[in-house]
């Protein structure tokens, strides 16, 4: 099925996915993906992502696909469109859900390109709402509360929403991890909790820059010690966030500045 049979394409193992190999996972919520842009018909940071699969898939699965074949069925997609998109691979079961699966049953590979995007402006005022993903470190499809929670925090006059876990640690956003900044070295929270490919991608080139960088907790209380936040997600490596439940921040552009420099000096990989 081609969701714009010029440009973009929802493909099943490469193949054009049909609406009777579609229906069933229309109600179905057991299964894992990954969201990446592309830029030239390349991909930034394609070896976290990959991971990120194969560690998902062991998990929900106990089996994971070859790299190979999964490059294949990215590169026939991004191949099938424009040079710039926004890109999802999920994977799932054959077998379905409320089963469990033999080594036999492959896990079968969605993808699916849609238009490119560089994620809202900001600044963003986040709420606050205790919360803690099941599975954390697995990307998965059926997380109700991410769109919950958004739309509680909306409700209250805020544009988004951050988890506290029960410690009273940020750990991540709806969609989003954290990063925030005390003036010269960028401080990751410390929480469970899913860890993303740009924030992957971000990490590992300000250490390559020389940036400090470290991991503890952080609490409501701690926000007044640090001079900015953001959030980062698959469309941007960093979003000014100047409010975090009661507690404002600086918007800090040269550490929004630093954090898109980081992310531009990762290499752009064919898939």
């Amino acid at each position: 099925m081609t969701t714009n049979r010029e440009t973009y394409v929802v493909q099943r193992n490469g193949l054009e996915a049909t609406a009777s190999e579609l229906s069933p996972l229309a109600f179905a919520g057991y299964a894992h993906f990954t969201a990446m842009q592309v830029r030239g018909g390349k991909i930034r940071g394609l070896d976290l992502h990959l991971e990120r699969l194969r560690f998902a898939s062991r998990e929900l699965f106990g089996q994971a696909i070859a790299d190979d074949k999964i490059r294949r069925y990215l590169r026939k997609a991004v191949e099938a469109g424009p040079a710039d998109l926004s890109l999802l691979a999920t994977l799932y079961s054959p077998a379905g859900e409320f089963t469990v699966a033999g080594p036999e049953v492959i896990p079968e590979v969605l993808v699916r390109t849609a238009p490119p995007s560089s994620g809202p402006q900001g600044p963003l005022a986040l709420a606050t709402f205790e919360y803690e993903r099941e599975l954390p470190a697995v990307k998965h499809v059926g997380e109700v509360a991410k769109t919950y929670y958004l739309r509680k925090a909306v409700e209250q006059g805020y544009d988004d929403a951050a988890f506290l876990d029960r410690a009273g640690r940020l750990s991540e956003g709806t969609i989003w991890n954290l990063a925030f900044w005390d003036g010269a070295a960028v401080v990751w929270p410390q929480a469970e909790m899913l860890l993303g490919t740009t924030m992957g991608i971000v990490r590992r080139q300000l250490q390559r820059l020389g940036i400090p960088q470290r991991t503890q907790a952080v609490t409501l209380s701690d926000l007044s010690s640090l001079t900015g936040a953001v959030v980062m997600n698959s469309w941007t490596p960093g979003i000014a966030v100047n409010r975090i439940g009661p507690v404002s921040l600086p918007e800090a552009p040269e550490f929004l500045a630093l954090l898109h420099e980081a992310y531009q000096a990762e290499p752009l990989e064919s898939p």
